[in-house]
């Protein structure tokens, strides 16, 4: 999901933008079993030790692609020229000459937008990069295409209408959830090592879970964005979906945000696990009441036993501090955006949107939020910032939180699509989204992490919070669990290495 509205909520945090100044990334060690398919932390040095040249990784990535995209499209539009000629073309920085997937949602120069929308056909291609994806570019990533997405975000699964539905690699009878759906399938099938991702409602968290891949989202504000200065209460953070911890944890020091105008003090690489045990909270009941399967259930309660072996003290149960309306209250918010699309689509037409331009789910949130009024809106705002408010001092009890991601394993394709009528998509999302809208609210750190696989192969993923600017303690737990628990060897049935 994404959202970045201006002017909705009063401000809650600054935000600065710095100039990317990436680190040269420290090498962690992996379990042997990703040789066969490098990460993007090794395949860099491989490249940087003239093993392999970035022209060579390139045209690899390419290959998989081509083979790969027929089966689970996961790509909306290639920029395989563009980066065949980049590749040619001397490349710095921790990732130089590594293969990359841009986000259908975020501009690259010269290359059409589509948002996931039947009504961007025909429009001229971006100007200019946006300043995140400048900044993943500044690490010397190379993108070969614009990875598919819902249109505008807005669903946790990436079957835009106008488009052919993104498949999980795992089964592809089943969502890749989304909205970053076309960047974890391509990530988990092989295509490329990573790939941008971006989160307004889970939409990093959501398609790491469902393809067995490591997805952190970042803080509010961690990140380099677009406008400096102070800025109203913003859902949407940028970030990448990968295989590997070190991954993650290196494009995080390549792309946050640092210097004076910086919301956090930078991180930086963080290369290892922490020393410091942790006290655990465990949550199973999402926001509205609803309790996880029983697969994802014992997943939980199998990651809380892990790490109680590894010496963390498990706090017991607890449950969200929020108000039964947070699950609306969301949704109504999310309406707004929604309206806004729908405004600009008209004026950009020039007539009315109808289906034929925009998704059902889409028209009916947009017409959903012109019966909010004014007192509604206001009403709406103040929940919001005290459900913000709750989390941050709910989580001061914790050190970390364990959670599912989704009620479900992954759900079949059309489950959460947008022409499912709209009341019933309404109830099945407040069902399986039950754990990840309130980060973007507080705008605190989570993560998640490939903890098991059903005994149908699939991957449940099990998300960790986190306190605002935490992501440190994140990454640390996270080298731990991957060193404990390995998932890197796993492989989907669609595989392009």
């Amino acid at each position: 999901m994404r959202l970045t509205r201006r002017g909705l909520l009063a401000t809650v945090y600054g935000t600065g933008l710095a100039a990317c100044a990436p680190a040269a990334v420290t090498p962690a060690a992996v379990p042997e079993a990703s040789r066969d398919l490098p990460d993007a932390t090794q395949l860099a040095s491989m490249i940087r030790n003239k093993e392999i040249s970035a022209a060579e990784a390139v045209e690899e990535a390419i290959k998989r692609a081509e083979a790969t995209q027929p089966q689970i499209n996961f790509m909306v539009t290639d920029t395989f020229a563009i980066a065949r000629e980049k590749a040619k073309a001397p490349v710095s920085g921790p990732f130089a000459g590594v293969p990359f997937l841009i986000k259908d949602l975020d501009n690259v120069a010269g290359v059409v937008t589509r948002f996931g929308s039947a009504a961007t056909a025909g429009q001229p291609p971006a100007e200019k990069d946006d300043a995140f994806v400048a900044a993943t570019f500044a690490a010397g990533l190379i993108c070969i295409g614009k990875s598919a997405a819902p249109e505008n975000g807005y669903l946790p699964t990436t079957e835009p209408l106008a488009f052919p539905p993104s498949k999980n690699p795992w089964d592809t009878t089943r969502s890749t959830a989304g909205s970053s759906g076309g960047a974890a399938a391509a990530t988990a099938a092989g295509v490329v090592p990573m790939a941008h991702a971006n989160d307004g409602g889970g939409s990093i968290r959501f398609p790491a879970a469902n393809n067995g891949l490591v997805g952190l989202k970042p803080s509010r504000g961690r990140m380099i964005d677009e406008e400096p200065g102070a800025r109203p209460l913003d859902l949407a953070v940028q970030g990448v979906v990968s295989r590997t911890v070190r991954d993650t944890a290196g494009f995080f020091a390549a792309t946050e945000a640092t210097g004076g105008a910086a919301v956090f003090p930078a991180v930086g690489m963080v290369t290892g696990p922490g020393k410091a045990r942790l006290k655990v909270g465990v949550l199973s009941t999402g926001f509205g009441g609803a309790e996880p399967e029983a697969e994802v259930a014992g997943i939980l309660q199998a990651t809380a036993k892990l790490l109680e072996a590894q010496g963390h003290t498990l706090t017991g149960s607890t449950k969200w501090p929020t108000a039964p309306t947070f699950g609306d209250d969301f949704l109504a918010y999310w309406s707004l955006g929604a309206a806004q699309d729908v405004a600009g689509v008209e004026k950009l037409l020039g007539k009315k949107a109808d289906e034929t331009m925009v998704e059902p789910f889409t028209l009916r949130m947009a017409a959903n939020a012109t019966s909010l009024k004014p007192a509604d809106i206001e009403a709406l705002q103040m929940r919001l910032l005290a459900a913000a408010t709750a989390y941050d001092e709910w989580i001061k009890g914790f050190d970390v939180v364990i959670s599912p991601v989704f009620t479900s394993p992954p759900s079949p394709l059309g489950f959460l699509r947008g022409d499912v009528p709209f009341d019933t998509l309404r109830e099945r999302l407040l069902h399986e989204v039950g754990y990840t809208l309130i980060h973007n609210i507080s705008g605190a750190p989570a993560m998640s992490l490939p903890l098991g696989w059903t005994t149908g192969g699939l991957p449940v993923g099990i998300q960790f919070s986190a306190a605002n600017g935490a992501e440190k303690l994140l990454l640390e737990l996270a080298y731990e669990i991957e060193a404990a628990q390995p998932w890197i060897g796993r492989k989907p049935a669609v595989w392009a290495g």
